[in-house]
């Protein structure tokens, strides 16, 4: 039986902490969808195919251009004796005009009990590096709204931020709404990242006027991204360069037990 794909009209807000402070909120368009299922999608939204819109299973799951989708994560399960879900949702910014950018998606793992247990979340960042953290509670118990896990952070994404502290994540997962909040924490600051937004079906007048108010998908995001970089360099925030970081070894690690 073929499955909807939900659009999110959601909000973003990151409030960085510490010395130099800095914050913003912008809206921001994503999908929510089972990327093992069949779907049944509107005229302007493709699977694997160019569209106004569209999803290609290459950008997720494994490096940028190369992924692999949900059966990455499948064999990460495997090597990492995760079990394995019985159904995964992927919560992603789409491709718009050929173009995809996603500074972080989201894999959402339920069990057969359809609890949600599992989550990974993808980063990427605009160097074009990957590192995924697996969030899951010690005996991969259901992942209520109030819990919240806590990994080590790995990979360069800011370079005005340190490789070192860690994330707390917190998931609400729900069939109207979804809710994903990120507390990077370290000693001399962080930031706190959250998305939010109602779930409704993805129909051709969601994607337009998505666009008309969003214009150029993912290439407003990089732009906002670099603006908000300029920013920052204006307030003197100490730069790193990307090349002087260091890359993940594993493309997936554990949240602390």
């Amino acid at each position: 039986m073929a499955k909807e794909i939900d659009h999110i009209a959601g909000h973003t807000y990151h409030g960085r902490k510490g010395g130099i402070e800095n914050a913003f909120r912008y809206s921001v368009d994503y999908i929510l969808f089972d990327p093992e299922a069949k779907l049944t999608t509107p005229l302007l939204f493709s699977r694997d195919r160019a569209n106004l819109a569209n999803w290609r299973m290459r950008d997720h799951g494994g490096a940028p251009s190369q992924g692999e989708g949900a059966a990455w994560v499948r064999t990460r399960f495997d090597e990492m004796a995760v079990p394995q879900p019985a159904r995964i949702m992927l919560l992603t910014q789409p491709r718009v005009l050929g173009h995809v950018f996603n500074p972080v998606s989201f894999w959402f793992c339920f069990g057969g009990n359809d609890q949600l247990y599992a989550v990974v979340a993808e980063v990427t960042n605009t160097f074009g590096t990957r590192h995924s953290y697996l969030c899951h509670k010690p005996d991969f118990a259901v992942i209520e709204p109030s819990d919240r896990v806590v990994a080590d952070k790995l990979m360069h994404v800011s370079p005005f931020q340190k490789i070192e502290g860690s994330y707390t994540f917190r998931f609400d997962f729900r069939p109207d709404r979804v809710g994903v909040w990120i507390d990077y924490t370290r000693p001399d600051g962080g930031l706190i990242a959250t998305l939010t937004g109602p779930r409704q079906p993805l129909t051709n007048r969601v994607i337009l006027w998505s666009l008309l108010r969003r214009p150029f998908g993912a290439r407003r995001t990089f732009a906002l991204i670099v603006w908000q970089a300029f920013k920052l360099w204006l307030k003197k925030a100490t730069f790193r360069p990307f090349r002087s970081q260091p890359v993940p070894d594993q493309p997936m690690s554990r949240v602390r037990d």
